[in-house]
């Protein structure tokens, strides 16, 4: 047919390409133009039936060999091929859902990949939550969590069958664990794979089921669980505590336990990342004339120099008394410090006197020319500092 397009030009690939990459490509531009992806869309719809007959031609090595050597014509009616279809390519003389399969999956619903459910299979993973402070989450700690958890029965060994008796095959799936139905599509008949509606999946009927267990094989108890918290964790991170979830099925492992965190506010502190955050206030004496302050972190109270003229809101960093690292406890971030200064509120008058001498002393108001500092103002301004000291320190 004239009008059709090539099939390695539909795919974009060269004629030498091999079948993983024809595989990508009609990969590629099925995602594209899938009618699920594009409800109501003829011209995708129409790209997509376009790109799966040439896939469906060359990644048959018998079909891309007469392909080659007589081209559209080897499919046309009379010339090697049925008619009918999509543009005289008969979709029904391919295995659509082989062909879903083997490039998606189960993604269209399909494919001759089958795997057999009644296999080893790992249990479920089962989720708790933890509550610690804020500097267990620093520190690392032991918590103890009690949980529920299915234990295989005592009476039936897990088989879930009465003493005596054991499960027999299923015969809807013939132990397969899947069955295959066969449906009409726009695209021909299609094969999807679904779980065994009678055995649910596991290959067996168990008709005479264990009355301690109810046929499912496990029982349930509540158990303590000792958790170890490790220093450094962070709100919100989990804990993965292998083999202490639910039971494997067909002798499959067990799953996990995911302990989620969740770490309490702090009344001081803040954390970003291994970093600590806070704020230590400042009298207006200690702000002005420095000296020794008192500071919390988590490891205690710690002495720093405070510097002559220090002004609120100076962050200063205390190295290595931030939070430890997770995979190095022995790695620390930092705390930093944001000083606040504190400016008094309730002054009595020999308080205020010594604020305005001072604040004269520092040239911030006017002075008399005969009063008696005048001529002296370094010797007046150390005497009250001084007084400030005294006045605001007591």
């Amino acid at each position: 047919m004239a009008d059709k397009r090539d099939y390695y030009e539909v795919l974009g690939v060269d004629k030498s390409a091999d079948d993983a990459t024809l595989k990508k490509a009609y990969r590629k531009l099925a995602k594209k133009y899938h009618p699920d992806v594009n409800p109501g869309d003829k011209e995708a719809e129409a790209k997509f039936k376009e790109a799966t007959e040439a896939y469906t031609i060359l990644s048959d090595p018998e079909k891309r060999k007469q392909y080659d050597q007589f081209g559209h014509a080897a499919f046309e009616n009379g010339g090697g091929g049925a008619g009918g279809g999509f543009g005289g390519f008969d979709f029904n003389g391919a295995d659509m859902g082989d062909i879903f399969g083997d490039i998606f999956g189960d993604l269209f619903g399909g494919g001759r990949s089958r795997r057999a459910n009644n296999g080893p299979m790992k249990g479920a993973n089962l989720r708790a939550r933890v509550n610690i402070t804020f500097e267990e989450a620093v520190f690392g700690c032991e918590k103890e969590l009690e949980i529920v958890l299915k234990d295989e029965c005592t009476t039936c060994h897990g088989t879930g069958a009465k003493p005596g008796t054991s499960p027999v095959t299923c015969p809807k799936c013939h132990g397969e664990g899947q069955v295959v139905y066969t449906q009409q599509s726009m695209f021909g008949m299609v094969r999807n794979v679904q779980t065994c509606p009678d055995c649910h999946g596991s290959g067996k009927i168990i008709k005479d089921k264990c009355t301690s267990c109810r046929g499912t094989g496990y029982t349930s108890s509540r158990k303590k669980i000792q958790v170890s918290v490790p220093a450094g964790i962070d709100n919100g991170q989990s804990i993965r505590i292998r083999e202490k979830g639910e039971p494997g099925t067909n002798g499959g492992p067990r799953g996990d336990l995911l302990v989620e965190v969740n770490v309490a506010r702090h009344p001081i502190f803040q954390r970003q990342d291994m970093n600590i955050f806070s704020t230590a206030p400042l009298t207006y004496a200690q702000a002005a004339l420095g000296g020794t302050v008192r500071i919390n972190t988590v490891d205690g109270e710690v002495e720093y120099e405070v510097k002559p003229g220090t002004q609120t809101d100076t962050r200063i960093r205390l190295k290595g008394k931030g939070v430890p690292s997770l995979r190095n406890k022995n790695v620390r971030g930092d705390h930093y410090v944001t000083f606040v200064v504190q400016v008094p509120t309730n002054l009595n008058e020999e308080a205020k006197e010594a604020l305005r001498k001072f604040d004269e002393a520092c040239g911030n108001r006017p002075k008399s020319k005969d009063s008696d500092d005048f001529e002296k103002p370094e010797k007046k301004k150390k005497s009250f500092m001084d007084k400030l000291k005294e006045t605001f320190e007591d």
